[in-house]
């Protein structure tokens, strides 16, 4: 099979959540694949489930076939094994299926945040266009019928609008791509995740990419805790999720801390990887034997403040947009219609 692409997070979600369900209604691998292709619309999709249940009929393991396929990241591959040791691969499926729901629903939300904004800037762009080549050309006639001229300013945007009309072509392939660069920003993985890091050093979204971040954290040590795996092995395939170079560096403390005979929440504490409030339910968490069920509480509210931070976000850019594009409008319309106001008044 030729090389395939890595699975998108809802692509993701979809085949581990009916995945899931079909180990759940004890039906083998091998049979699921078989049963999912008959639902399954695109050529691509079914031949990849072909090359899953054929691996698996072959006497390979679930992990295996996934590994196999080469487009699963290698954190699913290697929970899919703890869950296939442990006997509770639904479990983990179904687990592993939420995690990846959540990441396209915060993906969904950042992709709507950077858009917005995006189609109001060019609407702003089309309009002061717009009024420099074709309604200044018009208040320009009304000023040489009157025997004087505009002033230095409104010149100057005619001259702006001129250049424009002359060259149309050149402009609409410029802005042509600018909304294909947009598009591909989103849709080539390596070109998304090298602008989400620079977004994540920039002092306006630093916070936003932080949270992400530790709720990616949460969410990957809950999947960890839950499958049994090891703590070293756990904190290395995280640092592969978080896609934060701050979080990154903690977690690096997080490893020395805990290699030095600490505890998990003291080394989580030391590193400042969570705020207090969770640091401390993390601590009560593991005295208690529930360090899972409260890594997960910290991933939902994670989830829930990053979606609050958006609605901020666009709440703020909403108006604020509206607001540049009134005054730049304003600013030119009142360049002509000041100086033509008071040519008619002193014609009165």
């Amino acid at each position: 099979m030729k090389k395939r692409r890595l699975l998108s997070n809802a692509e993701l979600a979809a085949f581990l959540n009916q995945t899931a369900m079909v180990i759940k209604a004890g039906i083998t691998p091998s049979e699921g694949m078989e049963i999912l292709k008959e639902d399954t619309l695109s050529s691509e999709g079914r031949e990849l489930l072909e090359m899953i249940s054929h691996s698996c009929s072959c006497g390979k393991h679930f992990s295996e076939a996934l590994s196999d396929t080469g487009v699963f990241p290698e954190y699913i591959i290697n929970l899919v094994i703890l869950g296939e040791e442990s006997g509770n691969l639904d479990e983990v499926l179904t687990a592993l299926a939420d995690y990846y729901d959540r990441e396209d629903d915060i993906s969904e939300g950042v992709r709507s945040a950077f858009a917005y904004p995006l189609i109001m800037i060019g609407m702003m762009v089309v309009i002061i266009v717009i009024l420099i080549s074709k309604v200044l050309p018009i208040f320009k006639q009304v000023f040489a019928q009157l025997g004087t001229k505009m002033s230095p300013f409104a010149e100057k945007l005619l001259g702006i609008g001129d250049a424009l009309s002359n060259s149309a072509v050149i402009v609409t392939i410029v802005l042509i791509v600018l909304v294909a660069a947009f598009f591909l920003m989103f849709k080539v993985p390596s070109l998304n995740k090298k602008i989400r890091m620079l977004l994540a050093k920039f002092p306006l979204t630093k916070d936003f990419y932080y949270n992400i971040a530790a709720g990616r954290f949460a969410s990957g040590m809950f999947l960890s805790l839950q499958s049994g795996m090891d703590t070293f092995k756990s904190l290395d395939m995280i640092t592969e999720l978080v896609e934060n170079e701050n979080m990154i560096n903690k977690i690096k403390i997080v490893r020395e801390e805990i290699m030095n005979r600490s505890t998990m929440p003291e080394a989580l504490s030391k590193a400042n990887v969570f705020s207090n409030l969770y640091t401390k339910m993390i601590s009560v968490g593991y005295r208690s034997g529930t360090s899972d069920t409260v890594m997960k509480s910290i991933s939902e509210r994670y989830e829930k403040a990053t979606y609050k931070q958006l609605q901020k976000l666009l709440s703020i850019i909403e108006p604020t947009l509206v607001i540049v594009l009134s005054v730049i409008v304003g600013i030119i319309l009142l360049s002509v219609l000041l100086p033509l106001m008071g040519i008619m008044s002193s014609i009165g």
